[in-house]
């Protein structure tokens, strides 16, 4: 109870949660609102928004509702910044675990193995492995997820570093608790705040990551995404610019909330932080 009073004392915070309440808004109500397939026809290609009142951010360039695909957009890129979270945190979470708690050996080897996926950036092996295993949104997310990991092992590692030589760890060693009992059970929880704030910003990274291969044509064009509808509007950018200004600000907007939700959630667990 006190880290969410700490939290909704945090202007940050309860301005991230407003924007992120939003986007979830739209994901939610984006059936009743928008029933139809958003990548169905629906009109005249290229109608501004705000000229045509059935359509309140206009068509893009095949005549299809932008606000529709705005709205069911939210859904996709919310699983994805979601799911590929997920993943990439239980990744780092158990490769750092292991390393920072066993230390020697294990630690070498899985820091190499962590350096190996350092060494070239996130986007170019994102664009591997989306190369080799296809682009369908199943894919996508799977592979964003497997590109984000590293930076989660190492925060994981470091903790488990401070906290392996504590008073409580020697206890339950004294106890005879078995190494994954201690490790998952009572040096976890204790490591998790600078992982979980972390957590937002592989999420907003993971939103970009899949809107700059949509742009780039590489992710699933049968899914209402937002990166997808900015690279429908790059043939017309200079003269429609709003097809993909709209997403590009819908997508500004949500990164915004999950970063200032993220700052907020760091004001909240680590408070001293705060005051230095």
């Amino acid at each position: 109870m006190e880290t969410v009073a700490r939290l909704a004392k945090s202007p940050a915070a309860i301005v991230g949660l407003l924007l992120l309440f939003l986007v979830v808004a739209m994901a939610l109500t984006a059936p009743l609102v928008f029933p139809r397939d958003p990548l169905g026809l629906a009109g005249r290609p290229l109608q501004w928004p705000f000229v045509n009142s059935r359509f309140w951010l206009g068509t893009d360039t095949t005549g299809r509702d932008i606000a529709a695909q705005i709205f069911h957009g939210a859904r996709i890129s919310l699983l994805i910044g979601i799911v590929a979270t997920l993943l990439a945190i239980t990744i780092g979470i158990v490769l750092g675990a292991l390393a920072g708690y066993y230390g020697g050996l294990v630690d070498d080897v899985l820091m190499r193995i962590t350096e190996a996926f350092q060494t070239l950036p996130n986007f170019l092996l994102l664009l591997v492995l989306v190369a080799v295993f296809g682009s369908d949104i199943k894919t996508v997310t799977i592979a964003i997820g497997l590109v984000s990991w590293p930076a989660s092992a190492r925060l994981t590692r470091a903790e488990f570093l401070t906290l392996r030589s504590r008073e409580f760890v020697q206890a339950s060693r004294t106890l005879g608790m078995r190494d994954v009992q201690i490790i998952f059970r009572e040096i976890l929880p204790n490591a998790l705040p600078p992982v979980i704030v972390y957590a937002s910003v592989i999420m907003a990274t993971a939103i970009l990551l899949e809107s700059a291969l949509a742009f780039l044509n590489l992710s699933d064009p049968n899914v209402p995404s937002w990166g997808n509808l900015i690279g429908t509007g790059r043939s017309v950018l200079r003269t429609q610019w709003y097809v993909s200004a709209i997403p590009g600000i819908v997508i500004l907007l949500t990164v915004l909330a999950v970063s200032l939700v993220g700052q907020g959630l760091n004001d909240a667990l680590n408070p001293r932080l705060k005051r230095r």
